[in-house]
């Protein structure tokens, strides 16, 4: 089958072309797992901090990708969940113990156990992957695969992170960085929250002219005094600076969502701008987002048909995958983007 593959770890300043495409074997489909014949994998910035090295692989060569969508083509022995040619879509959780106090809580997503998808295990950049079945997810016939990708990491992440922030209708809420996941918060707390107000901080044009097409009450720069404190803002950026301009936005007993695996070291030094009375009294909150459960995604993909939400998407072949890389990490970014694999 062909996937592009990440043999070592790279700037992509330094190399933009760091996967390779190449010729692998089929996936062994081990009991209780399914096959999946894969039709889309949307691109994250995830995928960055795996190259990049911020969070490595375990092990090289890998396949990534973790927003999987595509129809099974065979089931191993044990697998029930799930008939020949169902559409099913894969995020970024592939498996956790099932038996800690976190899993049995419902916080699988904080297992000391847990597996990502096109990390810990090959993922969906490629034709064929395998799953346990258990971490598949049916695709709703109100989206198409290219539609359903960044549903499930974009969005399901973004969902996570608004339940997180405790936004309620009336309330201000901010977006700093407006890449796949914000672009999909905003559609959706303005579909479940129709009195609230959305102000979205980017440091490109581009992303503020499309935040305002998407119907946010105002647009500007990182950094910048928003007309308004906000009583919650979600940080979607790779980067410091943003989390310091948020707390200055924030209003007394606010609360900033940090929904970024990893922050990158170039601007670290913005941390020490940290200026407690600015930045930090009154009661506000900082409060990071640890990957996905699979209730995360299952009530997201239903509230998704719920509400009719659409992502924006812009489509690559597979081969293409550096492009779509290398315009995530300029910040050329409308909406998701999405590798075509068949």
């Amino acid at each position: 089958m062909k996937a592009m593959i990440l043999t070592n770890l790279c700037s992509l300043h330094e190399n933009p072309r760091p996967l390779t495409l190449a010729d692998l074997p089929h996936p062994v489909t081990k009991p209780g797992e399914i096959l999946i014949k894969v039709s889309t994998c949307a691109v994250c910035h995830t995928e960055l901090d795996e190259i990049e090295g911020r969070m490595p692989p375990p092990q090289l060569p890998v396949v990534p990708g973790h927003q999987v969508v595509g129809r099974v083509a065979a089931l191993g022995s044990q697998a029930r969940n799930f008939k020949i040619g169902d559409r099913v879509g894969v995020a970024w959780i592939y498996s956790a113990c099932g038996a800690c106090k976190f899993c049995l809580a419902g916080n699988e997503n904080l297992c000391l156990s847990f597996k990502a998808t096109g990390r810990d295990a090959n993922g969906g950049y490629a034709e064929y992957m395998s799953v346990p079945e258990g971490f598949a997810y049916l695709i709703p016939e109100a989206f198409s695969d290219a539609q359903a990708a960044p549903l499930l990491c974009a969005g399901a992440i973004g969902y996570r992170s608004l339940r997180l922030a405790g936004l309620s209708d009336g309330q201000k809420l901010g977006l700093t960085g407006f890449g796949a996941s914000a672009h999909l918060v905003l559609k959706m707390a303005r579909r479940r929250y129709p009195q609230a107000q959305v102000y979205v901080f980017s440091r490109s044009q581009q992303e503020q002219a499309f935040a305002r097409e998407l119907g946010a009450t105002w647009a500007g720069n990182i950094g910048q005094d928003s007309p308004a404190r906000m009583d919650c803002i979600i940080d979607t950026t790779p980067a410091w600076k943003p989390v310091i301009a948020s707390l200055k936005n924030l209003e007394p007993g606010g609360r900033l969502v940090i929904n970024a695996i990893r922050k990158e070291e170039l601007d670290k030094e913005e941390l020490l701008r940290l200026d407690y009375p600015t930045h930090l009294w009154q009661e506000k909150e900082i409060k990071s987002v640890a990957n996905v459960s699979r209730q995360d995604v299952r009530e997201f993909l239903a509230l998704s048909v719920e509400i009719g939400l659409q992502p924006e998407v812009e489509e690559f072949p597979l081969h293409e995958a550096n492009t779509a890389l290398v315009e995530l990490k300029s910040r050329k970014i409308r909406g998701a983007k999405v590798l075509r694999i068949d």
